[in-house]
């Protein structure tokens, strides 16, 4: 088993955030890394309950503040609504993926996770106004 790291960074290379996961397999789907990302972090909400969500997506019927997402309402949330929530978002480029600083193309590419394999989300924040 291997521990991953997964950065939040902004489009300036900022560091906005990072979660730390176990890892089994030696070679996973980028869809995999998503997946293991997404999990995790609903995992951490659900356990304590905080007053924001900080995850990679907005949950369904919260809302996005300065400290993360606020829940409307405290109640868990469905890790797997989570991840497709995560797959429609890579697809239609609302975050990219960067492994060892290579763009992900595809939730299909394979990836070697190597001891010192970097894996960062990089969000693309939508302009406001007209």
């Amino acid at each position: 088993m291997k521990t991953l790291t997964f950065t939040d960074e902004s489009l300036t290379g900022d560091i906005l955030g990072q979660i730390t996961i176990d890892i089994e397999n030696e070679r996973m789907t980028v869809s995999d890394l998503i997946k293991a990302r997404v999990y995790q972090e609903v995992e951490n909400y659900n356990e304590k309950m905080p007053e924001y969500f900080q995850g990679l997506v907005q949950p369904t019927e919260a809302e996005m503040q300065l400290n993360g997402y606020k829940m409307k309402e405290k109640r868990s949330i469905d890790p797997e609504k989570q991840f497709y929530i995560a797959l429609n978002a890579f697809q239609n480029n609302g975050f990219f993926v960067l492994i060892d600083n290579r763009q992900a193309e595809s939730l299909e590419d394979e990836v070697l996770l190597g001891e010192d394999t970097k894996v960062s989300f990089v969000k693309l924040t939508a302009l406001v106004g007209g």
